[in-house]
């Protein structure tokens, strides 16, 4: 029997919403530097992200609410997330340094694997990437202390990739995680708004840079 209540199922969607905010944000403003394919890659992983995010968030929800013991939607998560994260994280290094060769890096599909530390991995490293080019914009608009937000997101980001391995049968761990969880996904957000203040969306990227 696993402690969830209806209350903690609530609070674990408010850094979905955080990252989906930040998320929408960043769709907008670097819509015009990316090429199609590369935007699609990003925007897909953004949205699989998400939903991974909503998906977990739902399960606790029917969950605590007594409702039933909804297994996919858990289980889906990691391989979700792990599949959205990598993708963003291409898509917005494809953005920096591949502008012009984007569109044909995508086109053949990846051969299929399983295993939890594959996902865990994908995570990793797509947060990494992801963070990478963030940072990267932050400091071509002249903000460099938004790298550090940054990098304080990220470490919140990998802290979830240690909880993710804890007991959650008991409602502690589970409070524990969606603490850190809307702490890194609450700073993204921060940082991605005023990436957007500093003039991201009129921001011009180099060709290959």
């Amino acid at each position: 029997m696993k402690e969830l209540s209806v209350t903690m199922a609530l609070v674990d969607f408010v850094p979905v919403i955080l990252f989906g905010a930040a998320g929408i944000i960043l769709l907008q403003d670097l819509y015009n530097k990316m090429s199609k394919g590369v935007f699609a890659v990003f925007s897909t992983g953004t949205l699989i992200t998400i939903i991974a995010g909503f998906g977990k968030a739902l399960y606790k929800l029917l969950y605590g609410a007594g409702i039933c013991d909804f297994g996919l939607l858990s289980n889906m998560q990691l391989p979700l997330q792990g599949l959205g994260f990598l993708m963003a994280g291409v898509g917005a290094f494809a953005m920096l340094h591949f502008r012009k060769k984007a569109a044909g890096v995508f086109a053949a599909a990846p051969p299929v694997l399983s295993g939890t530390w594959l996902f865990v991995a994908c995570i990793l490293i797509g947060l990494c990437i992801l963070y990478y080019a963030l940072s990267v914009l932050a400091v071509k608009l002249k903000k460099p202390i938004l790298v550090l937000l940054f990098v304080l997101s990220l470490a919140a980001s990998l802290a979830m990739g240690y909880l993710s391995t804890r007991d959650f049968t008991f409602a502690g761990i589970n409070w524990i995680t969606q603490c850190v969880n809307i702490a890194a996904q609450g700073l993204l957000l921060i940082g991605v708004l005023r990436l957007r203040k500093a003039g991201l969306a009129d921001l011009v990227l180099e060709t290959g840079k």
